[in-house]
């Protein structure tokens, strides 16, 4: 890494940290807890513990321990995850993973497990620092190669946080060849509606010393188009946006994160959905450098979210919401009336578990499953 910044303030853990790291997480009572939950029996929950305290390297638990939990979180909470395009990414060549953001740790955790069943290196995941509400969390992370965004800085040390990423990044996939994940936007998607924020971008060229399109061209940007059938957290989602619609503002707890990643995890998903797009380095290579940078941000934003829109995988749900909020029968042929009846018992599970107007949740929540349809048309 770079000489020029020290990146220990935001770096994951390497291996040499792994024992330490590993006993004061196996040592937290609070992380015991999240043990009991996931494995129910104590004796298990002592042998995962003894297992862990074995382990030596971030490999070694990213193939054994995470590897195995996923696949346990896949076959008890979903109904089967599929994947289309990682076959033509180059096994040996490094990435920035730029996908849609709709789970606060299935999104890149997913991503990682499919990566590494296609035979390639796990990537190092960006993170909120905002998501570090204990130490469990952060050693949990940061031994899954997880690197720290901060948030809620001066505008200073803001401008200087972001360089040190920007610079992380670059350094990683163009000089370790170790591939990165970011998620297009801050915050999951609250209205189904997918949107690079121009401010990653931004972020990213920062540490770029050469023309805009080598600069981005260097980095491999593969955007990635995640769906679940059940939207992680759907019915909080929707409160969420009520909320701020009705008061202009919304501030989430610590708590809330917590049981979002909670649910996410444990709720019901139905079927999921990878997509991995090539890199969209043919298309930079039609910009035009004598461009505004500004101008040229919007249009590599641009050419992320189609890119992600075209590859969105639609499910019945999507459109039977398209259909009920246009009050049409045009998508008719891609949901079975059993299908819509489950989608309408979702729907009012919905209006009965938020307090607001009830057409709001209604036509809210229509929204959060329409827009994909929406997008896919654009």
């Amino acid at each position: 890494m770079s000489d020029l910044y020290n990146f220990d303030d935001i770096r994951p853990y390497n291996d040499s940290e792994v024992k330490e790291k590993l006993r004061l997480l196996v040592e937290d009572p609070v992380f015991t807890r999240v043990l009991a939950y996931i494995y129910h029996e104590p004796e298990k929950i002592e042998i995962v513990k003894e297992q862990l305290l074995h382990v030596e390297t971030i490999s070694q638990i990213q193939t054994t321990f995470i590897y195995n939990l996923l696949k346990t979180i896949i076959d008890n909470t979903s109904d089967g995850l599929t994947v289309s395009g990682i076959e033509k990414l180059d096994k040996n060549k490094a990435y920035l993973f730029i996908s849609n953001h709709r789970d606060i740790i299935l999104d890149a955790a997913l991503l990682n497990f499919l990566i590494h069943g296609n035979g390639m290196n796990t990537t190092q995941i960006a993170i909120g620092d905002n998501l570090l509400l204990y130490d469990w969390i952060n050693h949990a992370v940061k031994l899954n190669r997880a690197f720290i965004i901060k948030r809620d800085l001066a505008v200073r040390e803001l401008f200087e946080a972001s360089q040190k990423v920007s610079h992380y990044i670059r350094e990683s996939v163009t000089e370790d060849n170790i591939s990165v994940w970011i998620a297009q936007r801050e915050g999951r998607t609250k209205d189904g509606c997918d949107k690079t924020q121009e401010s990653l971008l931004k972020m990213l060229n920062m540490s770029n010393k050469n023309s805009f399109t080598q600069g981005f061209s260097e980095l491999n940007i593969v955007p990635v188009s995640i769906s679940y059938e059940i939207e992680p957290c759907g019915i909080s989602k929707v409160r969420e946006v009520i909320k701020r619609q009705n008061e202009g503002t919304y501030v989430k707890t610590s708590k809330e994160d917590l049981k979002s990643m909670s649910r996410g995890i444990f709720n019901h998903k139905g079927r999921m959905h990878f997509s991995f797009s090539e890199p969209v380095n043919a298309e930079l290579k039609n910009f035009d450098n004598n461009e505004q940078t500004n101008t040229l941000i919007q249009q590599l934003a641009q050419t992320i979210d189609q890119r992600i829109y075209k590859e969105f995988r639609l499910w019945p749900n999507n459109y039977a919401a398209f259909d009920m909020l246009n009050e049409t029968q045009e998508y008719s042929s891609f949901y079975t009336p059993e299908q819509k009846a489950g989608f309408e018992t979702m729907l009012s599970e919905a209006v009965a578990s938020i307090e607001d107007d009830s057409e709001a949740v209604k036509l809210q929540f229509l929204k959060l499953y329409a827009n994909p349809v929406v997008n896919a048309l654009r």
